[in-house]
């Protein structure tokens, strides 16, 4: 395996506040995630996502997540966030994934909806990552009611042994188990990032969205406990 691949990316997803995108910037996030999906608890407008993206370092990418958002809207956000990545994670075909990348003429990840329990099997993660092959990297989430942010974690070991692309890791992580995580798909695929926000937010009712540092830096630092084993 290339070393270069070992390093695990970070993406903190779900940023709201300007403390928590700092946090995540400090803490030594690779990306940080606005979601422009107005049914979501940690929903942002394009305004929003670009008034805390102009607090972003270089080399910390911003990612704008969708739900099955008309390719203008997306074209139009973009514009207001000029170095962001894409991010779809409804029910949109390649096709349409493809076409909304090119009119704001940026790179887009995709969203697979892994069922959760044994049922993880029957999902086809190769077949998945050869139709979106234009994506830059298949996200790996689990299926719950909505789109994301659920905190349900999937079968890991279940998945394919191996996947010739790039996966993000995603659904139910936090500091516990992302060790397992990366430890279950690092050989599974050409390179691994992470994903994580409802496992790095404030605890209780209502804080959907809203971060913890402490939280945040121990999600870090056991992943980069995971790169270091």
């Amino acid at each position: 395996m290339n070393t270069l691949n070992l390093r695990t990316r970070i993406k903190i997803c779900g940023i709201t506040r300007e403390q928590d995108l700092d946090a995540a910037v400090q803490a030594g996030a690779d990306a940080v995630g606005f979601v422009l999906y107005d049914k979501s608890p940690r929903y942002v407008t394009p305004e929003r996502a670009s008034e805390l993206a102009q607090r972003l370092p270089p080399f910390v990418t911003p990612v704008l997540l969708f739900v099955n958002e008309d390719p203008a809207n997306i074209a139009a956000a973009c514009a207001t966030v000029p170095s962001a990545l894409l991010q779809f994670h409804g029910d949109e075909t390649p096709g349409q994934c493809s076409t909304a990348a090119a009119l704001a003429g940026r790179r887009f990840v995709r969203a697979a909806r892994i069922p959760i329990g044994k049922a993880a099997s029957s999902f086809d993660v190769v077949k998945y990552a050869q139709d979106y092959s234009n994506a830059q990297a298949i996200l790996l989430d689990a299926l719950v009611d909505g789109y994301g942010g659920g905190g349900k974690t999937f079968n890991w070991s279940l998945l394919p042994p191996s996947v010739n692309c790039q996966l993000v890791l995603s659904g139910g992580l936090d500091a516990a188990n992302v060790t397992a995580g990366i430890h279950a798909l690092r050989s599974r695929c050409k390179a691994l990032a992470v994903d994580v926000s409802s496992g790095v937010e404030i605890d209780g009712p209502g804080h959907k969205g809203i971060k913890s540092a402490d939280k945040i830096h121990q999600f870090i630092q056991a992943v980069r406990h995971a790169d270091a084993l």
